[in-house]
């Protein structure tokens, strides 16, 4: 007899409209994740909640306008798509819920919901292809947090990072070969930024910057550093594409201040345009679906840097999304991972 199997695919989440009130609401729930600004409790709480969420909630707020669709946010609509298409793919014995880490649906309704209906197994995906504590680790964190209370725990498999799986990499290629990459005077991987301090802790015995991850990946030493899982999610595309060493930059984007991981993704843009680049083609490896970082950040704030310093067209390769490709390899982490 095949187990019953609960597939539950995870993001990070987003506010319940881009009104002022449901921003700070969100703000509030992830800020205040000692994973995500990792400083001493009281700090934090003075840091977040009477100095980042009061003036950075109305500003947020008119950013989440740019984004919001008709249907509301594509971030939950792509993954309620992706849900439903993984339900087909999956035979009888497979039920797939969605949850956020922050905000709705929440992660307490739909475990409650599977403990209402015990599965033999419980699968968590975070759609997050590289690993990093203050997403994959806090999301398993609260996971654990919820499931550690039941009466009954079934059998639990978690699947931390796909960075290296081929169909993740194929479907990136997918996007980006809709456009003519030899068009393009450079391409830039822009992958979602961290404190130093966070990738330090990875490594303890070494600092970030001591490491060559940017030239080769070790996987002995490097499988759960972000930075390392960054460059490697890059050179493996780099080669799937056919780019040249000499033709793309890694980069982050979304920096908070002036220690986190560089380059800054925003400064290479500005950089690239100053000296002479007309045409640029942007990843952004570390996100699955059309999200603010993506389609606001990247689509359009980036776009205003390029042009402004003398560049004409910067281009974003889509997101996954609801590709074929994109399903096909969560059927297969699902199944063989």
């Amino acid at each position: 007899m095949q187990k019953k199997t609960t597939v539950l695919l995870l993001n990070l989440g987003t506010p319940k409209s881009p009104k002022v009130s449901d921003v700070r609401t969100y703000l509030f729930e992830f800020l205040n994740d000692r994973r995500v600004i990792d400083i001493p409790w009281l700090l934090r709480k003075i840091l977040v909640n009477l100095i980042i969420v009061p003036f950075r909630s109305k500003a947020s707020s008119k950013i989440y306008k740019q984004l919001w669709t008709k249907d509301g946010s594509p971030l939950l609509i792509y993954a309620e798509k992706v849900k439903d298409l993984l339900q087909k793919e999956l035979d009888n014995n497979f039920t797939v819920e969605i949850a956020m880490r922050y905000e709705q649906p929440s992660m307490k309704n739909v475990l409650r919901k599977i403990q209402k209906n015990m599965p033999d197994q419980l699968i968590i995906l975070p759609m997050y292809p590289q690993y990093a504590s203050s997403s994959t680790g806090s999301t398993f964190e609260k996971a654990m947090e919820i499931i550690k209370k039941w009466e009954v725990i079934p059998e639990v498999k978690f699947i931390n990072q796909f960075f290296d799986h081929q169909g993740y990499l194929e479907t990136i290629a997918e996007q980006a070969r809709k456009h003519n990459i030899d068009d393009f005077d450079h391409v830039i991987f822009s992958y979602h930024g961290l404190p130093i301090r966070q990738i330090n802790k990875v490594h303890p015995h070494r600092n970030c910057f001591d490491c060559d991850c940017h030239k080769q990946f070790k996987p002995d030493t490097d499988y759960y550093c972000y930075r390392a899982t960054c460059f490697e999610t890059s050179r493996l595309l780099a080669e799937k594409l056919g780019i040249s060493k000499e033709k793309y930059t890694v980069s982050f984007q979304s920096r908070l201040d002036k220690n986190w991981l560089e380059p800054f993704s925003d400064k290479i843009v500005e950089e690239k345009a100053k000296n002479g680049a007309k045409k640029l083609l942007v990843f952004s490896p570390a996100f699955v679906a059309d999200c603010l970082e993506t389609t606001v950040e990247i689509g359009i704030e980036y776009r205003e840097i390029f042009t402004k310093n003398g560049g004409d067209k910067l281009v974003l390769v889509e997101s996954l999304n609801d590709h074929p490709k994109w399903i096909a390899t969560l059927k297969d982490l699902v199944l063989n991972r």
